[in-house]
């Protein structure tokens, strides 16, 4: 039982890590080990409160993720085009359609991304470059805070989590 622990602690890592990191599964992998755990304890009572915690940070999680980047975007002055512009390079840094970079690869691209393309749509709609690097740097800068947000929500639920189940664990 407690190997099983142990691994469903590592996938919330991951999920911890995927909170902060595009592109890879956050507070939904959180959520999915929480379920396994209370059908391998047979004691879905004991998940009861880490359940609601988790569902309640999932939802504060898109949340956030939309805020943040829309708040960046206004803050910044930062039309549509910009924000289409950020989701296009988002993907297609992802997808590693950038040039080949000599180092990063998709993570990089996941980065620069965002960026290259909020400052690409803000060009082509207002045909100012100053204006243009201030939208996507707003941009940016929105959607890093609000992962780190969504960071700092993931890691509660996996507090709340192991200070519900460690007892019924390791018996303390």
């Amino acid at each position: 039982m407690q190997i099983i622990y142990w691994l469903l602690l590592a996938v919330m890592v991951v999920g911890i890590i995927g909170a902060v990191v595009p592109a890879i599964p956050g507070s939904s992998l959180i959520l999915i080990a929480i379920i396994v755990w209370g059908i391998v304890s047979s004691s879905f009572a004991a998940i009861k409160i880490p359940l609601i915690v988790t569902v309640i940070v999932l939802l504060l999680s898109v949340g956030v993720d939309f805020l943040a980047s829309y708040v960046g975007a206004k803050q910044a002055g930062a039309s549509k085009w910009g924000q289409i512009g950020a989701i296009v390079g988002l993907v297609v840094g992802f997808l590693g359609l950038l040039p080949t970079l000599p180092f990063g690869g998709p993570l990089l691209g996941i980065l620069l991304g965002p960026l290259l393309g909020a400052i690409i749509g803000e060009y082509l709609y207002r045909r100012e470059f100053g204006l243009a690097i201030k939208a996507g740097i707003g941009i940016v800068v929105g959607s890093l805070i609000g992962n780190l947000i969504q960071g700092l929500l993931a890691i509660a639920a996996v507090v709340v989590f192991v200070a519900t189940t460690w007892p019924q664990v390791f018996g303390s």
